[in-house]
């Protein structure tokens, strides 16, 4: 069942997501090369607790960390650990929230210090692709729109989406219906309409899309060891154009009554 969300739940769930974009703000401005990513994911707690927040993803499903925080080759779902951050490493981080009993949920793949152009080029595709299937989320299109979009954009600049993983519903719960894929099945897929939140997020890889899960039980890799990128909003589907609940907007007053 796709929840609609009313202009009560969208007054609680604003905050959630201004929080969830300004933690993830804060962690990408901490991380610099010699850190751990178990600095950085303590960091971005501590970040959380100061919000009046918790984290969405610790403790759900037994997930060990507070963040997701992935390096290189792997695309998502990785675990805080001791591993150092070293330049030009790329760090797809991925953040949710739990405030006012909503989730806000945003993620974004950064560089430590620098990186090759080849590196930067698959974070802009990604990126944009992000951006590209965000317009589509209109009243009248349907959800294979976005996908059908985002995946155009990807393979036509070379890249490809990676199919294991989706985008996916969010509210008070972090995965809710419908799943978004970066990618057209083939099967139906439901119309748009005004009150839906959805967390659109592309995972794209340099080389094969095809991938797996590491004995962590977790942290999900390209099989042939090439850069991934991850990025992601929460999207709120409106009468008219889509509104992005994980952007700046909010954030000057969040940060003025924290």
């Amino acid at each position: 069942m796709i929840i609609l969300k009313s202009e009560r739940d969208l007054e609680a769930m604003r905050p959630a997501c201004a929080i969830a974009r300004a933690v993830l703000d804060e962690a990408c401005e901490f991380i610099q090369p010699g850190r751990t990513t178990r600095d950085v994911e303590a960091h971005a707690a501590a970040r959380m607790k100061h919000y009046g927040a918790r984290s969405a993803f610790f403790g759900y499903r037994k997930f060990p960390s507070h963040l997701c925080i992935s390096v290189n080759e792997e695309v998502v779902h990785g675990i805080a650990s001791d591993r150092r951050l070293e330049f030009g490493d790329l760090v797809s981080l991925d953040v949710g929230v739990i405030h006012n009993g909503f989730i806000g949920d945003n993620a974004r793949t950064v560089a430590v210090g620098g990186c090759s152009v080849e590196a930067q080029r698959l974070m802009d595709i990604t990126e944009q692709a992000l951006y590209e299937g965000i317009a589509q989320a209109v009243p009248g299109n349907r959800v294979a729109d976005i996908s059908r979009t985002i995946e155009r954009f990807v393979e036509t600049n070379g890249y490809h989406v990676v199919r294991e993983f989706v985008g996916h519903g969010v509210g008070r719960s972090m995965h809710e219906e419908p799943q978004v894929p970066n990618f057209v099945d083939g099967t139906s897929s439901p119309k748009l309409r005004p009150g839906m939140t959805l967390a659109i997020e592309p995972m794209v890889v340099a080389g094969s899309p095809e991938v797996k899960i590491l004995k962590d039980g977790w942290t999900v890799v390209t099989k042939d060891a090439q850069l991934a990128a991850h990025f992601e909003h929460t999207v709120l589907v409106t009468e008219s154009e889509p509104e992005i609940l994980t952007c700046t907007a909010m954030l000057s007053k969040l940060k003025e009554s924290s």
